[in-house]
């Protein structure tokens, strides 16, 4: 299993690129897995303690591998 982090990345973009690794024949919950976590704020809602995030999970190295060429 290994993971890939994508930080400052919004949501809709995250599903793009979901949406074409699907198309590429990869299922999710077989091939990978994906955690989009919004960003945190501290109590003033000004400055974030924690940028937006998503997390993909590979569960072969290949795909992992692929996916940060492509990707990152």
């Amino acid at each position: 299993m290994i993971e890939v982090v994508i930080k400052h990345t919004d949501a809709g973009r995250i599903m793009e690129i979901v949406r074409e690794l699907r198309a590429q024949g990869l299922d999710v919950g077989v091939d990978f897995d994906f955690n989009y976590r919004p960003a945190v704020y501290n109590s003033d809602g000004w400055e974030a303690v924690s940028p937006k995030q998503t997390v993909f999970t590979f569960y072969r190295e290949k795909w992992a591998t692929w996916f940060v060429l492509r990707y990152l």
